[in-house]
């Protein structure tokens, strides 16, 4: 079975830059998802292509993903059903211990800027940028389910704040 292995990082400054490929412009909608940690999603490239994908709830940092490419006409039938919706910019990064990649969400969530790095084995060594603040793996509120469900701009000040999105 497919294994996601990933930890998540607020991102402080514009360091990350410099290890940025080129911006993936991406919609993601979600037809389900459960406050355990089930989702499915229907994700969108601007290039056209697009995916369903299927997670279970985590167990600590890692989780169950079956990923299936769909065909274009399909996905954008997909798109117009989901009730809850999220649009982000993603760089896949060069940089060393994993899989990184920095997510600059848009529009209802905008300034949110997250890191993840994804791991071959849970236990696996890797160097923390200067640029990652807060870890926030396993923070239900800043996943991405949550967050085309209540976006960044319905929180509360307090919640804001709590998460770094806004001085005090």
């Amino acid at each position: 079975m497919p294994l996601e292995i990933e930890r998540r990082f607020l991102v402080t400054g514009s360091g990350w830059r410099v290890h940025a490929g080129e911006p993936q412009h991406l919609r993601q909608g979600y037809l389900a998802s459960s406050e355990q940690g089930f989702t499915v999603r229907v994700r969108l490239r601007a290039d056209g292509k697009a995916w369903l994908t299927l997670k279970t709830p985590a167990e600590g940092i890692a989780r169950h993903e079956f990923e299936y490419e769909l065909p274009s006409d399909e996905s954008e039938t997909l798109w117009s059903l989901v009730p809850h919706r999220l649009i982000k910019t993603r760089y896949a990064l060069s940089f060393p211990g994993g899989d990184w990649v920095v997510d600059c969400f848009e529009a209802d969530n905008a300034p949110l800027v997250l890191a993840e790095v994804e791991l071959g084995n849970a236990e696996d060594p890797f160097e923390r940028p200067e640029w990652c603040g807060l870890e926030v793996t396993g923070d239900g509120q800043l996943s991405n389910a949550a967050l085309a469900h209540q976006p960044v701009s319905s929180w509360t000040r307090a919640m804001r704040l709590r998460h770094g999105l806004e001085q005090a």
